[in-house]
């Protein structure tokens, strides 16, 4: 759970990297050119299986240990409050998880689908500092201008990743060994400002379409 976590983790700040060239460049030109270089690079082009073998090992993994934990213990303790020994999220990582996962299945559809199998009218091929390539600018851009729904959807989205990596990424490191006070507190404080960079990172793309356009 804990190196799939962290594997993840590197994928999502390097999907939100691209992803922000969306709205510092109107033109489209510049996210054109990051998601062409992200569609024929070699190298990305090898990590894609791999990318995905990660998902599937920490989702598979998060059921796997969510069972053992459930079957260890079917009656949990009797706590009046549980929030002062533990987080609302980290007691609510699978449910996070799982609706991640469905956020997950529409973001393939709507985006990588379309890219890589079937294609759409949108992606008609467009010259960018003297090279062609697809334009997946007018693909992302055309569905939050036209729909506020997904828009929104997409800004939940974001939240709750937000959610999920503020437990996760210091409960990752924690499990490979930084769990001593001082490391602890100090990938909680880490954890939660990432959490907070991240959910509104990919928040805000969406929200800047529907504000601007």
């Amino acid at each position: 759970m804990s190196i799939s976590g962290i594997f993840l983790m590197m994928f999502i700040i390097v999907h939100l990297s691209i992803n922000l060239l969306l709205i510092f460049d109107d033109s489209g030109d510049l996210f054109n050119q990051g998601a062409h270089f992200m569609a024929t690079n070699p190298a990305i082009k090898i990590m894609e299986p791999v990318l995905a073998l990660g998902f599937l090992v920490h989702i598979i993994w998060s059921l796997i240990v969510s069972f053992q934990n459930l079957k260890a213990r079917p009656i949990g303790y009797k706590q009046l409050n549980n929030s002062k020994s533990s987080s609302w999220a980290s007691r609510n990582m699978l449910v996070l998880g799982c609706l991640i996962f469905v956020f997950l299945v529409m973001h393939i559809i709507q985006f990588f689908w379309k890219i890589k199998v079937t294609g759409d009218p949108l992606l008609a091929h467009v010259t960018v500092g003297g090279e062609e390539m697809e334009n997946t600018y007018a693909l992302v851009s055309s569905l939050f201008k036209a729909s506020l729904i997904y828009s929104l959807i997409y800004v939940l989205g974001g939240i709750l990743l937000g959610l999920h990596l503020a437990h996760g990424f210091w409960s990752a490191f924690q499990t490979i060994g930084f769990a001593n006070k001082i490391w602890l507190k100090r990938l909680q404080f880490v954890g939660t400002i990432f959490a907070i960079v991240i959910a509104i990172g990919f928040s805000v793309i969406p929200l800047y379409f529907q504000i601007k356009f």
